[in-house]
């Protein structure tokens, strides 16, 4: 029942900082989410914690036990880890059955015992059918599951997955995603989970870390994350937001081009101010609204796109800021109209870095 701690921990290649200084702490049983775009620094992270990659610098502590520090890394194998990569790693000369058995074979336990494991993980998995099977006569999703089984077999202190769903086509990804939550909270191994998506982490996730640049921008609940963004680049890969930049009035008001705007969440920083306001959480007007409501402004639409459930439309203010705005599909205005937008002041959400 440990708990996994990053503290300070730093890789660098020549001079760069690929992880910088990278501190959090993992409750046992948790579901862990580095979320971020390529580059970010969130597989190397996965691969310092599995023991692949030595640190520059800090350490990495399971429960009271280092291990991971500069010139003292312990070995993969001794870490009491599995890892699931993203290209599944299956052998594929053996059965399900034989890949799911690998590992307490290769722990030697007694031959009752392995078949007595690997049973029960192929009906939790829903593999008994296809025991007998080789990879390549499976589905990616099939495959994704024997993975999955074969990390889990071995009763691991931590469960270490690297984008484990970006092989498989979008509809199997979502149908894998709530699959991967069912295994975790039937088992409640700490799992950390690598991922650019955003919709997997929001989905499998008891805390999503949101990682740029080698740092870490903002962790919390995937509802801290998406609803109370910390920064610009946390505000605009959860969800999608606009950002508006402005001359800063008090911690609540902000003056845009000769548009005051209140904001109802968060605080304004001083100097230039930013604040966001989400696509969907803009309304979008063909008439102006009833007169003295906050945070309404004039703009000009200049494209749409239909999405099948909503439409996209970008539109400019009359300084020329440019808005994306998410609306119903039965709002339908021509690029090239005036119309009105209103950013309710309870949506509108003050960035102070």
């Amino acid at each position: 029942m440990a708990r996994l701690t990053l503290a300070g921990l730093t890789k660098r290649y020549g001079t760069q900082a690929v992880v910088d200084r990278v501190d959090l702490g993992i409750d046992h049983g948790l579901l862990v989410c580095l979320l971020g775009p390529s580059g970010c620094g969130k597989t190397t992270t996965l691969r310092l914690i599995a023991g692949f990659v030595e640190p520059s610098a800090g350490e990495i502590r399971v429960g009271d036990r280092i291990v991971s520090a500069p010139g003292r890394t312990l070995p993969p194998e001794q870490r009491n880890m599995s890892m699931i990569f993203q290209s599944y790693a299956l052998w594929p000369h053996m059965t399900v059955a034989e890949n799911v058995a690998y590992g307490l074979t290769l722990r030697r336990l007694a031959k009752d015992e392995i078949a007595r494991r690997v049973a029960a993980i192929l009906a939790v998995a829903k593999l008994e059918l296809l025991a007998a099977r080789y990879p390549g006569e499976l589905s990616g999703g099939q495959q994704q599951r024997v993975a999955l089984a074969r990390a889990l077999v071995v009763e691991p202190e931590t469960l270490l997955l690297d984008e484990p769903l970006s092989n498989l086509d979008a509809n199997l990804r979502e149908e894998m995603r709530f699959e991967l939550r069912r295994l975790h909270d039937q088992y409640r191994y700490t799992t950390v989970y690598v991922t650019h998506d955003q919709a997997e982490a929001m989905t499998t996730a008891d805390r999503i870390v949101v990682m740029n640049a080698g740092r870490i921008e903002q962790a919390g609940t995937p509802e801290d994350v998406y609803g109370r963004p910390e920064s610009e680049f946390v505000a605009r890969f959860i969800g999608g937001s606009n950002i508006l930049r402005g001359r800063r009035l008090d911690e609540r008001h902000v003056e845009l081009g000769g548009l005051r705007l209140r904001c109802g969440q968060g605080r304004l920083g001083p100097g230039d101010a930013a604040l966001c306001v989400r696509f969907h959480d803009i309304r979008l007007l063909a008439a102006a609204p009833a007169p003295g409501t906050e945070n309404i402004a004039p703009v000009v639409i200049e494209r749409r796109v239909f999405l099948g459930a909503s439409r996209d439309y970008f539109a400019s203010l009359a300084d020329g800021t440019a808005l994306r705005i998410t609306t119903p599909p039965e709002l339908d205005l021509q690029p090239g109209t005036k119309a009105w937008i209103h950013m309710p002041p309870e949506k509108c959400r003050g960035l102070d870095r």
